[in-house]
């Protein structure tokens, strides 16, 4: 949920002086993006995994800081809970081999995870929603020690004019409502964020793809049928996020956007100023081409499919998309495909976007998303004016699509056929891993320990979830 910040206690004048700083750096950016002096360089991809430590019953750990000093790398980082972690892998041109380095260096990280877990008598596990979960493990104490969360939970129940946060969250045949007193149950989602750099002047197109593409991504991807006990969505972690930090403001801090960017993407950054409070009025010491209270408000606002600033390395800013819309695990196999049919899909469909050629509106898009996350594989969308499974959309025309798309990139062949095929055996089999956790329950009753542990084992051995057996 970002970075630190230095202070949780805000002067009442905060906020005025914070809201013209972000006002004249949100018009500082329109003016290089006027003047062509964003980045230009495109398709930069890279990604996040958040996991979890678990005990020897496969429970929530809360011993993050003692295993982030143990791992000691700078590209590991603190969740909201104590007992979640971030890994973070190194930012490359998608291109050529670049999977193949992604993997290698993923590999390393994991396995150092691993063994730094283990030699704490604990486990790093990697799933969407952790199924041994209970309410009570969502309690202050489990709140990670920066100031940054305490000040975010202080400011969203403030907006919230005290009142609880409230889930409420239908499956199938199950239902889940409660209350709870802070921000803490979004600690129960965890996510595969997968971040690409595209030229300023068609990250829009690239922004209308990956809403696009965000219902398949789900639905290939999913691997959180329960929450506390309950059956209820192959990702339940939408509806979970979205609820867990909701301020009750006209549009949604987690929200599927309000709609397609048509001109610019500097719609996105408008629209974060005119809709959304401020929630942390930190005041920097900074230029404005620093874009601090810019990037620090951004940070506040969860769209699935969400635009960011960043630098290049002689500090021209560029925009990245971050699609977070996919779960943690099964296994860094699964996720590195998962990735790949992200990064292709989107890369064809970016071009369509800026013909005008939308295979879906945005409120088939977005019902087509709450579809995927509902039924996963399931799931019947709305793709050019059809109503088709999405398992046969994916099959028979997205995953040529993404091929095309990482073939436009240059990526090499090997890795192409691999990590789509992948994919494409997965949904052809059905077994995703939202699909294996519930065939295991289906079969051995809701012993949520032993279908961890069963999980857990699998993810150990690495190989992708559709190989998966259930015993």
């Amino acid at each position: 949920m970002g970075t630190e910040i230095e202070q949780d206690r805000f002067r009442s004048d905060a906020w005025p002086e914070f809201s013209e700083r972000l006002r004249n750096e949100t018009e500082h950016l329109k003016e290089l993006y006027k003047n062509e002096k964003c980045s230009r360089n495109a398709y930069v991809g890279g990604f996040e995994i958040e996991g979890w430590l678990v005990d020897e019953k496969m429970r929530p750990a809360p011993r993050n800081e003692e295993f982030l000093r143990r791992l000691h790398d700078d590209m590991a980082s603190m969740e909201l809970a104590k007992f979640n972690f971030e890994l973070n892998n190194t930012p490359r041109p998608l291109c050529a081999d670049a999977f193949g380095q992604f993997a290698a260096e993923m590999h390393h990280t994991c396995k150092t995870a691993n063994e730094t877990a283990e030699n704490m008598r604990l486990r790093a596990l990697s799933i969407g929603i952790l199924p041994t979960l209970k309410p009570s493990d969502f309690c202050l104490e489990n709140m990670s020690g920066l100031k940054r969360y305490r000040a975010l939970n202080e400011q969203v129940l403030k907006e919230r004019g005290g009142r609880p946060v409230e889930l409420d969250i239908a499956g199938k045949n199950e239902r889940l409502t409660m209350r709870h007193d802070s921000v803490m149950l979004e600690a129960a989602a965890t996510s595969f964020q997968i971040h690409t750099q595209v030229p300023f002047e068609s990250a829009h197109h690239y922004y209308n793809a990956a809403i696009l593409a965000s219902a398949a991504s789900v639905a290939v991807s999913a691997n959180s049928p329960f929450l506390f006990g309950k059956t209820l969505w192959h990702e339940t972690r939408i509806p979970l996020f979205e609820q867990s930090v909701d301020t009750g403001e006209g549009l949604q801090r987690v929200s599927f956007g309000s709609g397609f960017a048509k001109e610019s993407i500097l719609e996105c950054f408008d629209e974060n100023v005119d809709a959304y409070d401020i929630l942390l009025p930190i005041l920097f010491d900074a230029e404005p081409e620093a874009f601090a209270h810019l990037r620090l408000h951004n940070g506040t606002i969860w769209r699935w499919n969400r635009p960011l600033i960043g630098f290049d390395e002689d500090g021209t800013p560029h925009f990245r998309i971050e699609h977070r819309v996919m779960p943690s695990g099964p296994t860094l196999v699964d996720m590195l495909a998962n990735a790949a049919f992200y990064y292709g899909l989107a890369a064809s469909l970016a071009p369509q976007c800026a013909q005008n050629r939308y295979p879906a509106d945005f409120s088939a898009a977005r019902s087509n998303f709450y579809a995927a996350c509902r039924d996963g594989l399931d799931a019947r969308i709305e793709w050019n004016d059809r109503k088709e499974k999405i398992r046969d959309l994916v099959l028979n025309t997205l995953l040529p699509l993404a091929r095309e798309g990482l073939e436009s990139m240059k990526i090499d062949e090997k890795d192409i056929e691999r990590n789509l095929g992948i994919v494409e055996t997965r949904v052809a089999k059905g077994q995703n891993g939202a699909v294996w956790q519930l065939a295991y329950v289906e079969k051995f009753g809701k012993d949520m320990q032993k279908m961890t542990e069963a999980y857990w084992h699998h993810q150990r051995i690495g190989e992708p979830v559709h190989t998966w057996s259930v015993r």
